[in-house]
């Protein structure tokens, strides 16, 4: 009873920010996710005047889609490695002309991997599922595997142009540590990175927030914060949270030409 309350409160709260603010009604008509959009829409974030954003673990567009609504002028290259969603990902995105999408995993070496395409698709990695991930979400215990082609960030950027101010935003299920040693030099370009993180172990062998704090420290960003934050549907503890990294010498700019 109490959940059933929760979620039509939540239906309550979301309808008045429609009825008080009619953009929000027409954002969500056009599909883009108005949690992620009310995130970025903050007006910190959103004064960088992001003229780059790259979206590394895209699923079917919900980053995407909501990052076009925030910076329209934008140009978005997105990453998808599951076939299916990558083609979902394209028809969402077909009206933003500033987009690419590319069928590609993205690691620390060029190559074929396989990945666990899981039943529920946002929970999908290049790594196994821990028992804690099972446990937590049991709608997620379905997968099956399939190999998909992997390059390095690095080595796709070459060939693309990255003007600033630039967010990267990364969200790939475990595989955050091996993202990152391919993208190095696409790192050092990027003002905001913003990366999903667990606290306890979800996949096998991921590192976990404390890893991906000190890789970031190591590579000069600071922590600002978290974007969002993932919790237990059992007890409500936090597993995962969307850590906000930002470069110390980056500023809130109109953009470069």
């Amino acid at each position: 009873m109490m959940k059933m309350l929760s979620r039509l409160t939540r239906k309550l709260h979301t309808l008045a920010r429609q009825i008080e603010e009619p953009r929000l009604f027409a954002l969500r008509r056009l599909g883009v996710p108005l949690d992620i959009y009310g995130k970025l829409v903050a007006p910190w974030l959103q004064a960088f005047k992001f003229v780059t954003i790259v979206d590394v673990g895209a699923n079917v567009g919900q980053f995407a889609l909501a990052a076009n609504a925030v910076w329209p002028e934008a140009q978005i290259y997105s990453f998808e490695p599951l076939p299916d969603c990558h083609q979902q990902l394209l028809a969402r995105l077909s009206q933003v002309k500033n987009f690419t999408g590319f069928n590609v995993g993205l690691g620390d070496r060029p190559g074929s991997l396989v990945f666990e395409k899981n039943a529920f698709s946002a929970s999908s990695s290049f790594l196994k599922m821990a028992p804690m991930h099972k446990l937590e979400f049991p709608h997620t215990q379905d997968s099956q595997r399939v190999t998909v082609e992997i390059k390095r960030l690095d080595d796709v950027a070459a060939e693309l142009t990255l003007r600033g101010p630039l967010l990267l935003k990364i969200d790939v299920q475990g595989f955050e540590d091996k993202v990152l040693m391919g993208a190095e030099a696409t790192i050092q370009k990027a003002e905001v990175i913003v990366i999903e993180s667990s606290f306890e172990v979800l996949y096998e062998d991921q590192p976990l927030f404390d890893d991906i704090y000190r890789a970031m420290m190591h590579r000069g960003f600071v922590y600002k914060g978290a974007m969002d934050q993932l919790v237990s549907p059992k007890d409500g503890r936090p597993l995962q949270t969307d850590a906000i990294f930002m470069r110390p010498t980056a500023t809130i700019t109109k953009g470069t030409g």
